[in-house]
C-alpha cells in the first residue's frame, strides 16, 4: 500500500482553500482535487506535480462525466476514505486493491438556499463527507473554512486526537443534515410530512438567555427574508433572548400596516401601538397609550427613525423619567443617532432594513417540550373583513368601522386572552388587557387602563364573549362600538346587552388567538 498521505479537496466555498492546501502540502500531503476546485488551486499557484496536485480522474480511472454528475463517486475514492487503518485485514485488502489512504477530506456543499434546482443537488460531496465523518478515528472531515487554520495547527502540533476529530465529524453531519433538509423542502409538496427536519444556521450569540444565568444563541433559516437577519447594532446593550423576542413581537405587530406604525413591547406583548402620519406621531401615540408600561420597553417602528422621533424619546426621559431599553427601525437617521446617544448610552439602538409584508416561511412553529407544533400561519387578515357581520340593531358608522378594522389588526398580535380599547378617533390603543385567563378580567383591565378615553371608543376582543358580562362592563364605561369573534352558544346574551346600551357590535367569525 502507498505510504504517502493524501488529502481530497472538493469545495463549493473556496474561501481560504488555497492557503490551506499549501500548508498541508508542506506537511507532505498529496492533494487530490476535482474540476472547479482543481482549477482554483492551479490558478492560486499550485501546479500539477509541483505540490503533488492530482486530478481525481487519475485515482478513479474515469473522466468527470455527465456534466459533472459523476466525478468523485468511485470504489477507489470511497474505499480510500472508509477503510480502517487500525484493522490489519482492512490494511491488507487496501494494499491488495491498490487503494490510496485518504486521511483528510475537505468538502463543503453548494449553498442550496441560493438557487434551488435539481442540478444543485450534490451527490458525491455528501458521500465523501459522510464516509470521512463515519471513519473519524482515521480520517479528518473538514466542512467549514473557519476550521482550516485549526486543523493545520493541530496537524503541525500533532494534537489531532480522537476528540478533536469527533468534533469535526459532528460538524460534518450537521452540515449534511442542514443541506439535506433544504433539498427535502425543495421536493416536498405535503403540508405536514411524516418526518421533518428544519435547516437553521447560527446567526449569533446573545448576551444571555431568558435570565442572566442562561446562555443563548440564535439561529435563522437559510434564505429567510426576516428583518432579523439584517440587524445592525449601533451601540448600547447587546441583545438578550427577551430583547430579541421583543423585537420579533414588535415586527409581528406592525407588519400589517403601510402607514407609519410604532409599537412599545414589554415581555413580547404590546403595551401601546399606534399609527400616524409620520414616525414621530406614531411613536408619540404609542408611548402615550401606556407611558407607565413603556418604561424599560422596546420600541419598534416600520418606517425610518428620524430626529423628531429621537426628540420624543428625549422628552419621555426628561418629562416622565422614562427609559427605553431598545429601539429598532428599518433605518436610524444620523441626526437621530446623535441625539439618542445623549439620551441614554446604554439604550440598544438597531436597524433592520425593510419589513416584508409576509415572511417566506410556509409554516409557523411553536416549540413544546420534546418537540414542536407545526401550523399554517395566520395571514391575510384583511381578507376576513368581508365576513364581518353587524349583529345589533344599530350599525356602526363609517368612522367606527374604520377604527374597528385598525383595532382588529392591532389585536391579532396581542397575547390571548386579549381585549383592547382603541381611541374613538385616533389610530392608537388606549387600553390593553392581555394574557389573561378570564375574558371579563381582560375587558376590565383594558377599560380601567383607558379611563376617560373609553367614551365612544372601540372595544375589540380576540375571541367571543362567553356571557354578556363583558358587554355590560363596556356599556358602563361608555364604549361606542364593539368587535368580537362571536359564534358562542351565548351570543344572544352579548347581543341583548349591546342592544340595551345602544352599542353597535360586529362579529368577525374569525378568532385571533396568539400565544
Amino acid at each position: 500500500m502507498d505510504n504517502s498521505k493524501y488529502c481530497l479537496i472538493s469545495v463549493s466555498d473556496k474561501d481560504g482553500i488555497s492557503d490551506f492546501a499549501k500548508s498541508i502540502a508542506k506537511l507532505g500531503y498529496k492533494i487530490i482535487s476535482t474540476g472547479g476546485t482543481l482549477k482554483h488551486l492551479q490558478n492560486s499557484g499550485l501546479h500539477l506535480g509541483g505540490v503533488n496536485l492530482i486530478p481525481i480522474e487519475q485515482i478513479t480511472g474515469n473522466p468527470e462525466s455527465f456534466d459533472g454528475r459523476m466525478k468523485t463517486i468511485s470504489f477507489q475514492i470511497e474505499s480510500g476514505i472508509l477503510f480502517d487503518r487500525k484493522n490489519p485485514e482492512h490494511v491488507k485488502q487496501a494494499k491488495e486493491l491498490n487503494i490510496l489512504p485518504i486521511d483528510l477530506v475537505v468538502c463543503n456543499l453548494y449553498p442550496f438556499e441560493k438557487e434551488n434546482s435539481i442540478e444543485n443537488i450534490d451527490v458525491g460531496g455528501p458521500t465523501m463527507i459522510r464516509s470521512a465523518a463515519k471513519n473519524y478515528q482515521n480520517v479528518i472531515a473538514i466542512v467549514d473554512p473557519k476550521d482550516y487554520q485549526i486543523v493545520s495547527d493541530a496537524l503541525i502540533s500533532k494534537k489531532a486526537d480522537e476528540e478533536f476529530r469527533r468534533k469535526l465529524a459532528a460538524k460534518a453531519f450537521w452540515h449534511l443534515s442542514f443541506y439535506d433538509s433544504q433539498v427535502a423542502r425543495f421536493f416536498n409538496r405535503i403540508q405536514f410530512p411524516e418526518e421533518l427536519t428544519i435547516p437553521l444556521k447560527r446567526f449569533g450569540d446573545l448576551r444571555y438567555g431568558e435570565n442572566p444565568h442562561q446562555k443563548a444563541t440564535f439561529y435563522l433559516e437559510p434564505g429567510t427574508n426576516s428583518p432579523l437577519k439584517n440587524l445592525k447594532w449601533f451601540w448600547g446593550r447587546e441583545l438578550s433572548l427577551v430583547n430579541l423576542t421583543d423585537i420579533n413581537a414588535g415586527l409581528e405587530s406592525i407588519r400589517s400596516f403601510g402607514k407609519p406604525c410604532a409599537v412599545v413591547i414589554k415581555h413580547n406583548t404590546p403595551c401601546g401601538i399606534a399609527l400616524g402620519e409620520n414616525s414621530s406621531q406614531a411613536l408619540k401615540r404609542a408611548i402615550e397609550a401606556d407611558p407607565e408600561s413603556a418604561f424599560g420597553g422596546v420600541i419598534i417602528l416600520n418606517k425610518s427613525f428620524d430626529l423628531k422621533s429621537a426628540k420624543i424619546i428625549a422628552s419621555f426621559k426628561d418629562e416622565r423619567r422614562g427609559n427605553i431599553d431598545i429601539i429598532a427601525a428599518p433605518k436610524i437617521e444620523k441626526n437621530a443617532l446623535d441625539l439618542l446617544k445623549k439620551v441614554r448610552k446604554t439604550m440598544g439602538v438597531y436597524e433592520f432594513g425593510d419589513i416584508p409584508k409576509q415572511i417566506k416561511n410556509e409554516t409557523n412553529l411553536k416549540w413544546i417540550e420534546g418537540g414542536l407544533i407545526v401550523q399554517t400561519p395566520d395571514i391575510d387578515l384583511e381578507t376576513g373583513f368581508s365576513n364581518w357581520e353587524v349583529v345589533t340593531k344599530i350599525k356602526p358608522t363609517e368612522d367606527q368601522l374604520a377604527q374597528m378594522k385598525i383595532a382588529w389588526l392591532f389585536l391579532t398580535k396581542m397575547r390571548s386572552n386579549a381585549v383592547i380599547v382603541v381611541d374613538k378617533d385616533l389610530p392608537m390603543t388606549r387600553g390593553i388587557g392581555t394574557g389573561q385567563t378570564s375574558r371579563v378580567r381582560a375587558t376590565k383591565i383594558a377599560l380601567e387602563q383607558s379611563d376617560s378615553f373609553c367614551q365612544d371608543a372601540i372595544l375589540a376582543s380576540d375571541s367571543f364573549f362567553p356571557f354578556g358580562d363583558s358587554v355590560k362592563e363596556a356599556a358602563k364605561h361608555g364604549i361606542g362600538a364593539i368587535i368580537q369573534q362571536g359564534d358562542s352558544i351565548n351570543d344572544a346574551l352579548s347581543v341583548d346587552e349591546a342592544n340595551k346600551a345602544g352599542i353597535p357590535m360586529i362579529f368577525t367569525h374569525r378568532r385571533a388567538f396568539w400565544h
